[in-house]
């Protein structure tokens, strides 16, 4: 019988268990004490204690995860997204434990966690890239150096970084002698590795994305883009399908770019090339994601396909369930709101019992929650609640969908950004689709305080 241990928490633990049960595969779960009473505990075929709040002392305790995997005889280790998912070391010790890992080899996650060595791979494949120092800046005075010859403004960007942090954009020289050190303390505290680079900053730039899979054989396909550009902070608030005001003739471009870039490093499983597009839709090379993406749902609603049975499927070692390019449809159109306890105009976590947690149950719609009412959100992890997932026919049907559906959700207990959702889905920026990374904090800076005392 296979057996899956889930490497992770919340609505991604709930998300696998549920492809796993409706395959007939037994799985487990594993939870701090912080997360003792949240549904994918109970839903996991077995549950284990690993370890008290912090994640350092218990979703990141690589050793300890392994150890239990082998005395429950699980066969396969699914890291989820976040945490250990891009562990390369961890991946490696998974496979050297004689159980299967749910993802890419571990070679690949290691050279394309170092994004100036995925910027180089990248560039040899004939995949466009941001221009940018090719090595790491080892001073400052080099730094200035590199960032005079490509001209301001520049983002400086540490080579280990994820999900925003590491990343700075530099107006100047001044900017960039007043980050340098910042941000290599901040790479080395976060990622054990000070090493940084600087790329040419785009302005009104798009961030969009490709779902990629790969299997053994070589195969690789893509199922299609997500646009991320709704942002705050380096991270993603909102994500669509297809990318709206962008011309067929540059989306294939992406999306062959995207095939192109996998095949360069014998992708496997499940991954995301993420690109930036300038104001003219030149697209560029940003990183790739080694996993499941948080936004994957998206790419579901568009396709009809379980990504999360995919990555069995292939973890086994089988074929691609579809190998056929022309065969991977998109149909219709889906917008993913991140739903987080905080407070919707200062984005601060805002932790504590969730008192009433009803969403509307409509055809069009999707809820992927780590938390039903009753529970609370704990202050020791991302404050996601939930991801709504919204669908129509056309983008202009799945916004009217999504307006009726935020309005009718009810959260109380925690602040949430439901009143953000609500007034932006109103905004003549979000309805055109006409938006880049710098969209929402340009949009939020005109409120003028309307956010605050939101619906909670």
């Amino acid at each position: 019988m296979r057996k899956v241990l889930i490497a992770n928490r919340g609505e991604i633990a709930r998300r696998i268990i549920a492809t796993c049960h409706r395959l007939g595969i037994e799985t487990v779960a594993i939870y701090s004490d912080a997360d003792q009473d949240l549904p994918f505990v109970k839903e996991a075929t077995t549950a284990i204690r690993i370890g008290e709040n912090r994640v350092d002392q218990s979703y990141l305790k690589a050793d300890a995860i392994i150890q239990l995997a082998v005395e429950h005889q699980v066969s396969d280790i699914h890291p989820g997204y976040g945490l250990l998912s891009e562990n390369a070391d961890f991946a490696r010790k998974v496979v050297a434990a004689g159980i299967r890992w749910i993802g890419p080899n571990a070679d690949i996650i290691e050279q394309m966690g170092d994004k100036i060595q995925a910027r180089q791979t990248m560039k040899n494949a004939g995949v466009p890239v941001v221009p940018g120092s090719d090595e790491g800046l080892t001073s400052l005075d080099e730094a200035l150096q590199f960032a005079s010859l490509i001209g301001y403004p520049v983002m400086l960007k540490a080579s280990a970084g994820g999900g925003g942090i590491g990343m700075v954009c530099c107006e100047g020289e001044q900017a960039l002698s007043r980050s340098f050190e910042n941000v290599k303390k901040r790479a080395q505290s976060y990622f054990n590795n000070d090493q940084v680079f600087i790329e040419k900053y785009i302005p009104n730039a798009r961030h969009i994305e490709v779902q990629i899979f790969g299997d053994d054989d070589g195969n690789v396909v893509h199922l299609f883009e997500r646009n991320c550009s709704i942002q705050r902070r380096h991270q993603k608030v909102i994500e669509e399908s297809p990318s709206p005001n962008f011309p067929k003739a540059e989306r294939e471009q992406l999306l062959q770019a995207a095939v192109d870039a996998a095949k360069a490093v014998h992708y496997t499983n499940a991954g995301t090339v993420e690109f930036i597009v300038d104001a003219e839709n030149h697209f560029y090379f940003l990183e790739m994601n080694t996993r499941l993406q948080v936004e994957h749902p998206v790419t579901e609603a568009i396709t009809g396909f379980d990504l999360v049975e995919w990555q069995l499927v292939v973890a086994e070692g089988k074929k691609l369930p579809v190998i056929d390019q022309k065969a991977i449809e998109s149909k219709g159109h889906a917008i993913e709101y991140r739903i987080y306890a905080e407070d919707p105009e200062k984005f601060l976590p805002s932790p504590g019992k969730l008192q009433v947690l009803m969403f509307p149950q409509v055809d069009h719609s999707r809820i992927d929650s780590g938390y039903v009412e009753g529970n609370s959100v704990s202050p020791f992890y991302d404050p996601l609640i939930a991801k709504l997932i919204v669908f129509g026919e056309t983008r202009e049907q799945a916004l009217t969908n999504s307006q009726g559906i935020v309005k009718e959700t009810v959260i109380q207990g925690v602040k949430s950004n439901l009143l953000l959702f609500e007034r932006l889905l109103q905004a003549e920026m979000f309805q055109s689709g006409v938006y880049h990374t710098s969209s929402l904090t340009e949009w939020l800076a005109n409120q003028k305080g309307e956010m605050i005392h939101g619906r909670n």
